[in-house]
């Protein structure tokens, strides 16, 4: 079975993640696979932390801006005392695991079945597969101190933007979301503070977007915020390596 709009072809395995009627797969099977990939994920990043999360381009090449600034502030992260969260592939996640075992950390993969195969790079200590996009999203949120956001595409804004709208509705503490490279992010600053002006969004949501132009403003405000709030709630204390 296959479902065709325009040129796109969605498979089963693609709708499944909504549940569409017709698919291989009853809805309790499908609570039965999404109940176990979160427990198993639960049982196997349980000692992760401290950790932050890297997204940027699966696109950027070994070189670029974004996967050298990406393999730079994960390498001194991981020197503080952080572990790497990313989505396992290749560009910004590669360079941020790449720099993070540099740095002495420990580098955790967290991959996604998708149509076109998504490799995970070679600088892992550890990776994990998920069929569901939201139990992903789940592990990143859960278990980071903080997101760090470079340059990228729909993947890169949307856990950005999730983020946001957690720290909004008061759903997950105010963690730091760090945008890397002023110049990229220069429109979506714009659209945020014409959403503000037309009382789209409340004043000073807007800033919850720290844009981050140094390793070393990045490290200050992660250590301030792992010394108040990941402190207060519990998470383990940091040891630089």
């Amino acid at each position: 079975m296959s479902v065709r709009s325009g040129e796109d072809e969605a498979t089963p395995a693609a709708l499944e993640g909504i549940g569409w009627k017709g698919l291989p797969i009853s809805d309790e099977e499908r609570a039965v696979r999404i109940d176990r990939e979160i427990r198993d994920s639960f049982a196997l990043l349980g000692d992760v932390e401290p950790a932050v999360s890297f997204f940027g381009a699966a696109r950027a090449r070994e070189g670029s801006p974004s996967y050298e600034t990406a393999r730079q502030v994960a390498r001194a992260v991981a020197r503080t005392g952080f572990n790497v969260l990313t989505g396992g592939g290749p560009g910004v996640m590669e360079a941020a695991s790449r720099g993070c075992l540099e740095g002495g950390g420990r580098a955790i993969g967290l991959n996604i079945v998708l149509p076109s195969e998504q490799e995970s790079n070679r600088f892992l200590s550890r990776s994990l597969t998920f069929r569901y996009f939201f139990a992903r999203k789940l592990m990143f949120v859960k278990y980071s101190c903080a997101f760090l956001i470079f340059p990228g595409g729909f993947g890169t804004l949307d856990e950005a933007f999730e983020a946001l709208t957690l720290v909004q509705t008061h759903k997950i503490p105010h963690f730091p979301v760090l945008l890397f490279g002023s110049d990229f992010w220069e429109g979506t600053h714009l659209q945020l503070r014409t959403m503000e002006r037309q009382g789209l969004i409340s004043p000073g949501d807007a800033s919850r977007l720290q844009p981050v132009d140094t390793v070393e403003e990045a490290i200050e405000i992660l250590t301030r915020c792992h010394e108040r709030l990941c402190a207060s709630l519990h998470k383990p204390a940091l040891a630089n390596r």
